[in-house]
């Protein structure tokens, strides 16, 4: 939590509260640089200093010293709609689950059914703790039968390895592979383009949540996968953390000969928002729960036993009191984080992210409301400081671009 953006939140009117969490989309015009959040207890990418060559204007979050902006947040949003966008991506971890029991570990603490995917393919899954609130959520790759790969989110790698060790079967081993591993994400309709490989049509011909090992990307040798974060056409590109700066500067010189840019944690939480994908520490956190969160697609209730499945059984039964929906403003209003929802006199719910949308040009947001209020059309009322402004629970994604996964 940036000390800056804190602000405590109340209980949500039948939700329980939702953790603080950092706000990406109210750093700009109030960024602070890496001297004012103390730098040096601050963990770094291999790409640190590509970064402050660029020009970046770097802050903390989650720990690691990251930039926010490069030209700025809009320039680089839309640059990754019409164009492409690179990212460093390699505060996120990495952790590998292999050996005989690898694929019963993953069955026991994912709720999605990783049994269901085969080699060089991956899926998107929570994990929950047994109240059904979510530990984290991830994505798995399947290497081989006995071999597998998990992407925590940055601030959650610890938690997440302890988690996976305390629940991993017989013949299972559970490494953080993280120190070693770097992750760049190349996003936007012309992506395919930017990644010249002598594999370039296998690259080009990939399908979503697919995935190609020891690829030749410009004399580096990556796992190239067919996903993002941005609702956009986009790979993301696993490397030796020694590699790291050779890739990024192959990356980002056959980008901006694309009419590219490199792009920053700012206009990554605005993309992610348009294109309505939770952040973990804002939109969900161990106090909600994939159903209430719109993630039920991701929860395999049919299949064996999880942790989790006993209340989120018990939840899908009785039905959920509260859900996260999208909400469009009408007017100047900008919904943040932790701002209340009213209907009436009645405060039915709590906002978890809002920014204005580039894209769009209007202001969204995500909000926690009850159940009877999140119905697509309802309108209701977000308290923006001393003012109530309008909004209407709006169809998501907000923004869905033609060419996206």
């Amino acid at each position: 939590m940036l000390p800056w953006t804190s602000s405590p939140r109340s209980r949500r009117s039948t939700c329980t509260s939702t953790a603080d969490a950092p706000q990406l989309t109210t750093w700009t015009g109030r960024t602070r640089v890496a001297h004012d959040v103390a730098d040096r207890d601050l963990l770094r990418t291999p790409l640190t200093d590509a970064h402050e060559r660029l020009g970046a204007r770097m802050v903390g979050f989650g720990g690691w010293l990251m930039p926010v902006q490069y030209a700025g947040i809009i320039a680089e949003h839309n640059a990754v709609r019409s164009a492409v966008g690179v990212f460093d991506l390699s505060h996120m971890g990495e952790v590998e689950v292999r050996g005989a029991g690898a694929l019963a570990t993953l069955q026991r603490v994912m709720t999605n059914d990783v049994s269901r995917i085969g080699d060089g393919r991956a899926l998107y899954s929570p994990m929950c703790l047994p109240s059904g609130g979510i530990v984290d959520d991830v994505i798995v790759y399947r290497r081989a039968a006995d071999r597998y790969l998990v992407i925590p989110n940055a601030a959650n790698i610890s938690k997440d390895v302890e988690w996976l060790r305390e629940h991993a079967t017989a013949g299972a081993v559970v490494e953080d592979v993280s120190p070693d591993t770097a992750l760049i994400a190349v996003q936007g309709p012309s992506s395919p383009a930017v990644l010249r490989s002598p594999a370039a049509s296998r690259i080009h011909d990939m399908a979503a949540f697919s995935f190609l090992e020891d690829v030749d990307i410009g004399g580096v040798r990556a796992m190239v996968s067919r996903t993002g974060y941005t609702g956009e056409t986009g790979f993301e590109l696993y490397c030796a953390a020694g590699d790291a700066s050779r890739l990024w500067d192959v990356a980002l010189s056959a980008a901006e000969d694309a009419g590219g840019m490199a792009v920053g944690l700012g206009a990554r939480d605005t993309l992610r928002l348009e294109a309505r994908l939770s952040l973990y520490g804002s939109d969900i956190d161990e106090t909600t729960t994939p159903l209430e969160a719109g993630l039920a697609w991701t929860v395999a209730l049919d299949r064996g036993d999880f942790v989790g499945r006993s209340a989120l059984l018990k939840q899908r039964d009785e039905g959920v009191r509260c859900r996260l929906v999208g909400l469009t403003m009408d007017g100047r209003g900008i919904a943040r984080a932790g701002y209340e929802v009213y209907r009436g006199d009645a405060e039915i719910g709590r906002v978890t992210s809002g920014a204005p949308s580039p894209s769009l040009g209007v202001n969204i947001a995500l909000a926690y409301v009850d159940i009877e209020h999140a119905r697509i059309g309802r309108t209701v009322e977000v308290q923006v400081r001393r003012k109530r402004h309008a909004a209407a629970v709006t169809r998501t994604p907000f923004y869905r671009a033609r060419t996206a996964l």
